[in-house]
């Protein structure tokens, strides 16, 4: 064989992403939110750091969104809290057209979307140390072993996004998969920068919603972890 047969040739390397594509169908009043709301508040993504000022008008800490969803919880969160900022990120559509309509529908001034990876956000568009928290809910637990990989919180991703979080600032991830929990608890534990704020697993803050998804399965008996670091002054 010669030295370029294809065959020789290492996988391609598979970058960290904070998503998997599906299909999503998009209902008539996300898709008039998209049109009408979208321009003001879905920030474009661009490979330069974002002025927080200058995006919401106004100085207050600023929270970071990984995955919304379709929106409800990270818009009552929002609501709850008027006097901090929060960015969310997703890349299905309409998730950002359902958070546009609530958005609206709320007169919430306190919330913008960037429709990319929060991956190449965080790294291009958030400066290190200017995050007051991150939430990570309910990301893809990719159940099967041999997919386990695939899982967002890793140490390399988790070193990272910690850089983003100003000293006293918070991480928080919830899960409704034991053993991802487990997988988190190990993987933020064994960060240097991070502080657990509790023994283990968290009781669930007063902020986050329960969403119809984890309400379905509590009364099943499924359980939800939460889980809530700190980033430690000086590292």
């Amino acid at each position: 064989m010669s030295p370029t047969d294809p065959s020789e040739q290492p996988p391609p390397h598979r970058p960290i992403r904070s998503y998997v594509l599906r299909a999503g169908r998009m209902g008539t009043g996300q898709q008039r939110a998209l049109q009408e709301l979208g321009p003001r508040y879905v920030l474009p993504f661009r490979e330069e750091q974002l002025d927080y000022p200058a995006v919401f008008g106004r100085e207050a800490p600023v929270v970071f969104e990984i995955g919304f969803g379709m929106g409800g919880a990270t818009a009552e969160i929002a609501k709850t809290l008027p006097g901090t900022d929060f960015i969310g990120c997703e890349v299905h559509e309409p998730g950002v057209g359902a958070l546009l309509k609530r958005i609206g529908d709320d007169h919430l001034t306190n919330l913008r979307i960037v429709q990319h990876d929060a991956v190449e956000v965080l790294r291009h568009m958030v400066a290190p140390g200017s995050l007051a928290g991150v939430h990570i809910f309910f990301p893809d637990p990719w159940h099967k072993k041999r997919h386990n990989k695939r899982r967002l919180i890793q140490p390399p991703f988790v070193a990272e996004l910690v850089t983003r979080i100003r000293p006293g600032g918070y991480l928080h991830c919830a899960t409704d998969w034991e053993p991802y929990a487990q997988q988190m608890l190990e993987v933020l534990g064994a960060e240097p920068s991070l502080r657990n704020t509790a023994p283990g697993y968290a009781p669930k803050p007063a902020y986050r919603p329960l969403t119809k998804f984890e309400h379905r399965g509590l009364k099943l008996g499924h359980g939800v972890w939460d889980l809530v670091f700190e980033r430690r002054a000086g590292l």
